[in-house]
């Protein structure tokens, strides 16, 4: 826990910092806040206490969870601080309607003026850190260097907290939220939790106040709650804030104070859906499926196929193989068994001559000569002086009429032309 000197050591150098602190239960702040002789401020409706180990990564803009807050709740936060030109005055208006927020120092401002960061403790705020030096690289550094940055900015803030009833926040935002998996990982690893936000009102650009506001409401407007991220050093959001306060309180919204848990205060109740920006309903449907789970299979190995001694009806294995009915066995022992001669084929038939490709011819002479006509016929049919007329008229009646069938030698005759 913060509060209690240890020491770090890293590769470079050994910094004495101190692990991540809780706020005491005794704290001012870790209940909601009254204006007394305001009654138009806009105030603090609740406090929220989150313990980091439970939900260590915070802030949709990054993560997939973000705080518990009901619709119409924001949470303030600012970045960057103590800078004593701009950040008096930030306290000065939050302090005017009994607002209270989450600040996230970083170390050479804590060193520079730790009187700013005893003001933060004494108005009641959370105080988290921000790294030492603020740089824009923590996507890519390796251990050996974002662990000095992590530990600088908690031993600097540490430093200036002399109130032994107060103490460091475990709460961590990364400078530009330029996130990194070693980062988060090694922060987790020590109960600090990591700080995205919902939503920013971009007043680290150079734009007009007015553009900060409007940036600041259409942004909550858009997603009905969350965490505002803001910075204390710009003198552009000490023009902004006022009316970004009024705007809330005209808007209905209510201010959420956030604080970590200790052993005297439990973190507050709430269920694993809450700490989704949008919560599924049941009035709401889902358009997104979820995932097809991977699924493990137990054995890939292919089964050997049966061999025919498992399909033999042995003593051991009749049980297992179906037992033929009476019926069945009557009439396997009434009928008698068929004789050779029936799949005999006649030598020279059109049948064995098929069966080779060098019998084809052979068996295209045969199927030719039955389709031949009988001599006398053809003589017949060359006689001179015979007109069609007497042809018909001298021939039988039945011959007359063609024959519709085809004979089968001109079936096999026309098969064998077809595979020649």
């Amino acid at each position: 826990m913060i509060g209690r000197s240890v020491v770090f050591r890293t590769r470079s150098w050994t910094v004495l910092g101190a692990l991540v602190g809780l706020l005491t239960a005794s704290s001012p702040a870790a209940l909601a806040a009254e204006c007394p002789g305001r009654p138009g401020a806009l105030g603090t409706s609740r406090t929220l206490v989150v313990d980091p180990r439970e939900h260590p990564r915070i802030g949709t803009m990054q993560y997939r969870e973000t705080l518990p807050l009901k619709d119409h709740e924001v949470v303030l936060t600012f970045d960057d601080g103590p800078l004593p030109k701009y950040s008096n005055q930030v306290l000065q208006i939050l302090a005017d309607e009994c607002i209270k927020a989450t600040f996230f120092i970083i170390g050479q401002q804590a060193k520079a003026n730790p009187e700013g960061v005893r003001k933060l403790v004494a108005a009641g705020h959370t105080v988290g850190t921000h790294s030492m030096s603020h740089p824009l690289t923590f996507d890519r550094m390796p251990i050996e260097k974002f662990e000095p940055e992590i530990n600088g900015g908690i031993e600097w803030t540490s430093a200036a907290m002399t109130d032994p009833s107060r103490q460091l926040a475990p709460f961590f935002r990364i400078p530009g939220l330029m996130r990194a998996e070693a980062v988060e990982n090694y922060l987790i690893s020590r109960g600090i939790q990591v700080w995205s936000a919902d939503f920013p009102a971009d007043d680290w650009r150079h734009v007009s106040p007015e553009r900060v506001y409007q940036l600041a409401m259409q942004r909550l407007e858009a997603k009905g709650k969350g965490i505002l991220l803001l910075h204390d050093i710009q003198a552009r959001t000490v023009a902004a804030l006022p009316k970004i306060i009024r705007d809330l309180k005209a808007r209905g919204y209510r201010i959420v104070h956030v604080v970590p848990a200790t052993a005297d205060l439990p973190a507050t109740p709430t269920t694993p859906v809450e700490w989704l920006l949008h919560p599924p309903t049941e009035t709401t449907p889902i358009a997104r499926w979820p995932a097809v789970p991977n699924f493990v299979f137990t054995q890939t190995r292919v089964l050997p196929a049966p061999s025919l001694a498992d399909l033999n009806a042995q003593t051991g294995r009749q049980p297992l193989l179906p037992r033929p009915t009476k019926a069945q066995m009557d009439v396997a022992s009434t009928l008698a068994a068929p004789g050779r001669d029936l799949f005999a084929i006649p030598e020279g038939s059109v049948e064995v001559l098929l069966s080779t490709a060098l019998s084809r011819r052979a068996a295209m002479r045969v199927a030719m000569a039955a389709e031949a006509p009988h001599p006398a016929r053809g003589k017949a049919a060359q006689l001179p002086g015979r007109t069609s007329a007497h042809a018909a008229h001298a021939a039988p009646k039945h011959a007359a009429q063609p024959k519709t069938t085809t004979p089968r030698a001109a079936r096999v005759a026309a098969s064998v032309k077809k595979r020649a």
